[in-house]
């Protein structure tokens, strides 16, 4: 047990389907409604129109920047806001920001491309957006920041990377603070891709039921504001980032390993750093993405390694939010926790047989210090981050 410097969480932001702040998106949770529809903003020539998890459409800087940058600006403030501070407070303080992020408007300028291609001159405004919108650097930019600043792509599990490695910043005396979240826009070839891979579900998600066909694409930001603990004394944490881990499973490159071997690393990593036991855990937020591999690995390895402990995943009402998912989700766990109840498992019904561990399956209350959250992503990346109870707000 290492038992490091613990680091406090103090502001909680999120935007994602269920809502355009995070008090809406746990309205939505906890009343189990969701309301997936095809794209809207992208067409789409598969004769299957799969549905989508889409955020708000109108959204602040269209003009100047991405999707996913934008969705990251709206997120972050709100995390600022919600620890009670502004950006002039902390102007002059080391800040960092790192961001997860798989599309990170990267894959959204395909006009210009095919206008380029067939020998016209498409204005270079969309390229000048492109090259403005890193999410890291767009939200320590919009927010005056000058502290380090790192975008991750480390698919899935970049925002839950992020969370883990702005904790790491705080605990090695790089930053006082660190706003650490995710970020992902939709996109027609994301949307594509994934239909492709086979591994869509043409209904709204299912996650751990055994008539699951796989994902609904979302799209969306989470962020938590972390803080040196004890920076400030008249402001109790909402939580406390406990452990991190991460592991590789070095197995294939969309595929989890059959035996969960990475995955259970990175869950005894963040375990042993805040020295917890399962029987100290009030529930985990699983990765729970509706593929028939990821969930069945999952859960197995949740009954063998996390056995009893209550679970759900929060992707049947988000979709899967890609980069921002880890993120979105440990903002969700943080206020869990505080709650002492956790959402039901939206899309779930009938055991899969297959799946040693099912999830909650109504909105259910929780006892416990502990609360987890972990992402599983491709390229065997197996990210897990743990949070404390703080003090009440």
């Amino acid at each position: 047990m290492r038992s490091p410097r613990p680091v406090a969480v103090t502001g909680l932001g999120c935007i994602c389907a269920a809502g355009t702040n995070l008090a809406a998106c746990l309205d939505t949770l906890y009343r189990g409604e969701r309301a997936p529809q095809p794209p809207a903003r992208f067409h789409s020539d598969h004769p299957v129109r799969y549905p989508v998890f889409a955020a708000a459409a109108e959204l602040p800087g269209g003009e100047r920047l991405g999707r996913t940058a934008r969705l990251a600006i709206v997120a972050a403030r709100e995390a600022v806001a919600d620890a009670g501070w502004s950006p002039a407070a902390l102007a002059g303080r080391r800040v960092g920001v790192i961001v997860g992020t798989t599309v990170g408007s990267a894959m959204n300028n395909e006009d210009f491309y095919a206008d380029y291609l067939r020998g016209g001159e498409p204005p270079l405004a969309q390229i000048e957006r492109f090259l403005g919108s890193n999410p890291a650097t767009a939200v320590a930019r919009d927010l005056g920041l000058t502290g380090p600043c790192q975008t991750v792509v480390n698919a899935c599990s970049s925002g839950t990377d992020a969370v883990g490695i702005g904790a790491a910043w705080i605990r090695a005396g790089e930053c006082d603070l660190v706003l650490a979240g995710g970020a992902d826009e939709l996109c027609r070839i994301t949307y594509n891709g994934f239909i492709s891979l086979m591994i869509t579900d043409d209904a709204p998600v299912r996650p751990f039921d055994r008539r699951r066909k796989g994902l609904n694409l979302g799209e969306g930001a989470g962020f938590l504001l972390l803080e040196a603990d004890g920076l400030r004394a008249d402001r109790p944490p909402r939580a406390f980032v406990a452990g991190y881990g991460s592991a590789c499973d070095a197995h294939h490159l969309t595929a989890p390993h059959p035996e969960g071997a990475g995955l259970k690393r990175a869950l005894a990593e963040a375990l042993d750093q805040c020295g917890a036991a399962a029987a100290d855990l009030a529930f985990v937020n699983a990765h729970g993405t509706g593929t028939p591999d990821n969930d069945r690995i999952e859960s197995r390895t949740l009954a063998v390694t996390l056995p009893g402990v209550p679970f759900l995943s929060t992707k049947g009402y988000t979709g899967h939010t890609l980069g921002a998912s880890g993120a979105i989700e440990a903002a969700f766990t943080v206020a869990a926790l505080e709650r002492g109840e956790v959402p039901a498992n939206a899309g779930f019904g009938e055991a899969d047989p297959q799946c040693p561990a099912t999830p909650v399956t109504a909105n259910t209350p929780v006892r416990g210090e502990f609360a987890l959250s972990q992402s599983l992503a491709f390229g065997g990346n197996n990210a897990v981050v743990v949070f404390r109870k703080g003090g009440a707000r």
